[in-house]
Order: structure tokens, then sequence, then C-alpha cells
């Protein structure tokens, strides 16, 4: 679907305390977005996993394809709406093979799904007094993508991403203006390096990052930071969650984008010769 570019567009950030009960997150997350868009939102992004967080081998037996139950929930709610949905994550099937991708989908107001990014990098880390190793149970993607909605580039990364700049520079340079991050980031690395992280993908690129995150405790005995924001291309956070699940709201004005990339061209400056 092409569009004229929006001059401002309101955005949502769902936060979720995602269970082991599929039927239920689908329930809680479809009333979060009937909310967000309720409010005017135009662009609704989910977190990571937003359909089910269970232990690896029961997050892997319940993988759908992109056609499976889950996507068509969120692209029905897109079409009801009629607002785009980055879809948070879900657990998508690999047939053939015993793990599963961690999928981020763009869905547009008519339902269809225009992008499909798998998450590059997998979370496999001890820190916390908790071994990670998201490998046991998921499969590297394999490219960058940048989808597009209401006119505008929308970069898609998932959680661990975040830790990974050259990923959002790539996403910078092949046009994104928007960057989503949908993530269960840990309670540790949350308190520590959440907001920084944020703050220095959006300053370094200029662009718009809206971080759709879980909070709370989780079925795999392990709990996410939450703390859901917005922040403009300057490094300022223009919407902030509590730690509870809920929306947040934000306006991306995108003539302010323009002028910051004018006024402060460092992305021209880049030494490609060199770099």
């Amino acid at each position: 679907m092409e569009t004229a570019a929006t001059d401002t567009l309101r955005v949502a950030a769902v936060q979720l305390s995602s269970t082991a009960d599929k039927v239920s997150n689908i329930a809680v997350a479809g009333e979060l977005v009937d909310r967000a868009a309720a409010a005017g939102a135009r662009l609704v992004v989910l977190p990571e996993k937003w359909n089910l967080i269970d232990v690896d081998e029961r997050q892997v037996a319940q993988a759908e394809p992109l056609d499976g139950p889950s996507l068509i929930a969120a692209s029905g709610w897109a079409a009801t709406h009629a607002v785009a949905i980055v879809a948070g994550s879900i657990s998508e099937a690999a047939p053939g093979r015993d793990r599963a991708y961690n999928t981020s989908v763009l869905i547009q107001p008519d339902g269809s799904v225009t992008a499909v990014y798998r998450k590059l990098h997998l979370f496999d880390v001890e820190v916390g007094g908790h071994t990670y190793r998201e490998s046991a149970g998921a499969l590297p993607g394999a490219e960058a993508v940048v989808g597009e909605a209401f006119g505008r580039r929308i970069g898609l990364s998932v959680c661990y991403d975040l830790r990974f700049p050259e990923l959002y520079r790539r996403l910078t340079f092949d046009g994104a203006e928007v960057l989503t991050v949908p993530s269960a980031f840990t309670q540790v690395t949350g308190a520590a390096h959440w907001e920084p992280l944020l703050r220095a993908r959006a300053i370094e690129n200029q662009a718009y990052v809206i971080a759709a995150g879980q909070t709370g405790m989780h079925a795999t005995g392990t709990g996410s930071h939450g703390h859901s924001m917005v922040v403009d291309p300057w490094g300022v956070i223009v919407a902030h969650a509590a730690d509870v699940e809920g929306v947040i709201l934000a306006d991306l004005d995108f003539a302010k984008l323009a002028e910051i990339r004018e006024r402060l061209p460092a992305l021209r400056h880049r030494r490609h010769d060199v770099l």
C-alpha cells in the first residue's frame, strides 16, 4: 500500500506482561490496540513475543506461520481501526526445523502484511544470575528490513538488536525515519542500559524511536524491564510508560526531523570512503 507522506503521525507503544496463555495474551493486546486507536493512534507498536512468552520447548511448539491466528488477529485489528501495526514479534514456525524465528511484521491499515523482519541478533548471555540462550529455541534472520506506512519509512528491529548500532545505521541509510524496537529487555540490563541505548539510537540516526516493552514476571521465571518509550530525533523522551500494562502515545513531527537532519547534518558527514 502506497500513501502520501504524512507530516505528523500519532503513534502508540503497547506495553504488556505476556504469559503462557496465548488466548489471553491476544485478547489483552487487542483491548490495548482498541484503546490506542480510540486515542487517535495511526501506528501502533506491540512488544516482543506479545502473543506468548513461555519456556523454549513450549514456545517453539506453539510457533505459528505468518498466516496463523496471532497475526490474523493483529491484521483484523489493523483493518477494523484503519491503523498500521508493528506486530512486535511472534515465534514464527520454520518448517522442518526444531527452532523458530523471532519475527516482527508491519501490517497496513487494510490488514495486509508488507514487511517481515526476522531478528538478527540472538540473546545468548549470562546476566543477573540467569543464563539466557535464545539460540536454543530461535533461528537468526538474515536481512535488515525497512517498511513503509502512511508514506513514512519504518525500520524494524527486535530487543537485543538494540545493542548493535550498525543495524540502525543500515536502516537509516535505507531510508528509515522511524525505528521500532519491540522488546522484552531483562530487568537487570534494562535498568542500566535501556534508556541510554534507545536515546543513543535516536540521536545518532536522527530518527524517532518507538520502543514497546514487556513488563513484569513471565512463565520463564524471568522478568522484563518495561519502561516503554518514544524518543525524538534529538534524543528527548516524549512518552514513557509506567511499570504496568498499558498504552503510551506520542505525535511524531517529520518537519522537526527534517530540520534536525538539515541543521546538524551528521548523516551526510559520514566518511563512506573509510567507514
